[in-house]
């Protein structure tokens, strides 16, 4: 690409809506390709479209159980999405991942929206780098085609649509600090109303999708920075604290009670409170004290894995810790280390860890990471770089190649290759171009990487048959004429042992996951279809002696259950007269 056609790309709010385009895009085929995931996506998924089934939108439901856990934005959004672009019946899973795609692309183009306006307020760049729009377009692109955004953009759950409103929340936020930082007379009142009132809008809107998550972001980057400029020297006279005072409390509070109330009100009633003594109680308190669900890891997971997870932008890190030492002065910088380092290291105290918590932190990284290109960078900056970017491309091709050895088939042989030579080679080739000074050539090799080497990497993932029992079970149904769909038999479909809940989005709401063996023989008493799980054949075959039933082995299944880490052996039964 030359730097004319660079150039055009920034003019006016082109880049943000480049940037929000290509993350899109990025995660689009990937929504396509990869069946509904266990759990959580599925467990979204599956009550959303209860919702459409009941035309109950207060209440959240796991087929007969109540879900507790997140509030109900996300579920809205999902049921909107199916309901323009597909039907409840049709159990399409790329129509409940709509809202997850616009988030990540939400997040990418917030990214440059605020970028934009920040860098622009004085020349503060090297003549060997980047102009303003220019770096803000970097920091979108870094930030939407990385590996943990990219793959949150296909999944049906809340992150990518809360790291979009965090991301334009804090975004505003910035325009309003950095204002007030960079005024000279201290008694001037900035107005920034517009900015004020972006911000509480999608402030409220993170509440409704993820709850304290969002307040929490603000919390841990407002309060850091209000600290770290009351202990500045070089802050003169009164007034640091004013861009957090006039920020509005009075009317935004009231915009957030507007939005989040009425819901949280109705579902107080009909729950009888029991709502919010779940969703806290059994849910949000129990990470903060103990390995919530079997997800315990001690600190440090998070730092191991960013180097996988922000890749390609990996390539980068070593200039932005320079970024951070040597430029903390300057509002931005400032503003971006506030808004990665305090809320990052909460989630790495944090006794529960999942790879995506720490997903809106990474908006402040990606914002220094591009900044640090109009930065001449010292060579232990450099060498950073470099090492993390090819110890991560290393990750991902040792990943890929494992998943092909376990789980994969000859034919994914020219895809796991094409994924390790863009996540090494061009990505390396990229490097070596930004060591030479050659930035633009060599930043679009780097993003080049990311994109291929994520789009291969989920390919991969697609075909590894093993790993997707849900879809071959009901695929199964289907070749075997059992499905009760088809109506040549009766329904639904029961399973003992496995109960993943991506088996009761496809097959559907009323899908039976019994408990023990004789509600099993009872249901295939019926003539329905049954599949058991290998640990419950022999406690099935004797609750069927028992009962004086006989029963048809249709065929057997073969697989792996990545949730649990279990192989597994699933024999599908048919009554036999």
């Amino acid at each position: 690409m030359s730097s004319n056609v660079f150039n055009s790309l920034t003019k006016g709010m082109r880049g943000a809506w480049l940037a929000a385009v290509i993350a899109f895009l990025v995660g689009l085929p990937c929504a396509m390709l990869i069946p509904p995931l266990d759990r959580d996506e599925s467990r979204f998924a599956q009550a959303s479209s209860q919702m459409l089934e009941t035309k109950d939108f207060i209440n959240i439901s796991y087929q007969d159980g109540p879900r507790h856990k997140k509030p109900v934005g996300i579920h809205w959004l999902q049921a909107a999405s199916t309901a323009i672009t597909s039907n409840v019946a049709e159990r399409d899973i790329l129509s409940y991942r709509w809202p997850s795609l616009f988030g990540a692309a939400l997040a990418a183009f917030s990214m440059v929206w605020g970028a934009g306006m920040l860098l622009a307020r004085k020349p503060e760049h090297d003549t060997e780098g980047f102009d303003a729009k220019q770096t803000a377009l970097i920091a979108g692109l870094t930030f939407g085609v990385s590996f943990l955004l990219s793959s949150e953009a296909f999944i049906a759950k809340t992150d990518a649509v809360l790291c979009g409103f965090t991301t334009l929340f804090l975004m505003a936020l910035a325009k309003i600090y950095v204002t007030y930082r960079d005024r000279t007379d201290p008694t001037e009142k900035p107005k920034l109303t517009k900015y004020k009132l972006i911000f509480w809008l999608s402030f409220a809107a993170s509440i409704l999708i993820k709850g304290p998550i969002g307040p929490l972001m603000f919390v841990a980057t407002a309060g850091a920075l209000a600290g770290w400029d009351l202990r500045t020297k070089d802050l003169k006279g009164t007034g640091r604290l004013d861009w957090l005072k006039h920020l509005g409390w009075v009317w935004g509070l009231l915009i957030t009670l507007v939005m989040v109330g009425p819901w949280a009100i109705a579902i107080t009633i009909a729950t009888d409170g029991a709502f919010w003594g779940t969703a806290i109680g059994d849910d949000f308190a129990p990470k903060l004290v103990s390995g919530s669900e079997g997800h315990f890891a001690w600190p440090g997971l998070h730092t191991l894995l960013l180097p996988l997870l922000f890749f390609p932008g990996t390539f980068l890190l070593g200039g932005a810790l320079q970024t951070a030492f040597t430029r903390y002065k300057d509002p931005v910088v400032r503003f971006a280390i506030c808004w990665f380092l305090p809320a990052f290291l909460v989630f790495e105290a944090s006794p529960t860890k999942l790879a995506h918590y720490p997903l809106p932190t990474y908006g402040g990284l990606a914002l220094l990471a591009a900044i640090s290109l109009s930065v001449p960078l010292k060579t232990w900056a450099k060498v950073t770089n470099v090492a993390l970017g090819l110890f991560a491309g290393a990750l991902i091709t040792l990943i890929s190649v494992y998943g092909l050895t376990e789980y994969g088939n000859a034919s994914i042989v020219p895809v796991v290759t094409i994924t390790s030579a863009a996540a090494l080679l061009v990505a390396g080739l990229g490097a070596l171009f930004l060591w030479r000074n050659h930035k633009l050539t060599g930043l679009m090799c780097l993003l080049g990487a990311g994109v291929a080497a994520h789009l291969g990497f989920v390919t991969i993932l697609s075909q590894l048959k093993p790993l997707w029992m849900s879809r071959t079970l009901e695929q199964t149904l289907v070749d075997t004429r059992l499905d009760p769909r088809e109506g040549l038999h009766p329904g639904p479909v029961a399973t003992l042992g496995y109960a993943e809940p991506s088996f009761v989005f496809a097959m559907g709401t009323k899908t039976e996951l019994t408990d023990t063996p004789d509600q099993a023989a009872a249901a295939l008493r019926q003539g329905r279809p049954v599949f058991v799980e290998g640990r419950h054949d022999a406690e099935f075959k004797k609750s069927l002696a028992t009962a004086g039933l006989k029963a048809r082995t249709v065929t057997v299944v073969n697989g792996y259950n990545y949730s649990n880490g279990d192989d597994v052996k699933i024999t599908l039964y048919q009554l036999q007269p």
